[in-house]
């Protein structure tokens, strides 16, 4: 009796298990997109050679820093999994706006270093916003006094001599 209770649980657990695995939206998602099941058996095959190649005698370590298709293998195992995650997480979209507001920003900053190294453009963003610049040319509101020869003065800048008797 009790081996029969034993198997109508463990048979009542897988059922619950089933349940709980076709109501999740990552297991529909990977029934419903065949990319995604792409990246997933694409990953999986890439570790399972990684790792048939790391445990095939040398030590892990030896193998992982030495061996070139390891290292290979495990990339594309990595890329595969983060293509996943990706999708999973529908991130692409994402990733698409922030690309453009990158773009954005590196024009801001380009255009700000540029206007702040060239004073051509400077001149030319200038007179776009507030219109050309005047030439200005001054000249003096008062005329000055005109330097005669006469014997009534030192002249200009000289000093007189002081006598002291």
């Amino acid at each position: 009796m009790a081996a029969k209770k034993k198997a109508a649980k463990a048979g009542a657990g897988a059922v619950a298990a089933g349940k709980a695995v076709r109501s999740n939206p990552y297991v529909q998602r990977a029934m419903e997109d065949p990319e995604l099941r792409e990246n997933l058996r694409s990953a999986f095959g890439s570790a399972r050679k990684a790792y048939t190649r790391i445990s095939n005698g040398k030590g892990p370590v030896k193998a992982v820093t030495e061996d070139k298709k390891v290292q290979r293998e495990l990339r594309d195992a990595a890329t595969s999994l983060k293509d996943v995650a990706d999708s999973l997480r529908g991130s692409k979209q994402k990733r698409k706006k922030r690309r453009k507001g990158r773009l954005l920003l590196m024009a801001i900053i380009g255009g700000a270093v540029a206007i702040a190294f060239s004073e051509g453009l400077r001149k030319k963003i200038l007179d776009a916003l507030f219109g050309a610049e005047e030439e200005f040319e001054y000249t003096a509101s008062t005329t000055p006094e005109p330097a005669t020869g006469s014997s009534e003065g030192p002249p200009s800048g000289e000093s007189e001599p002081v006598s002291t008797t």
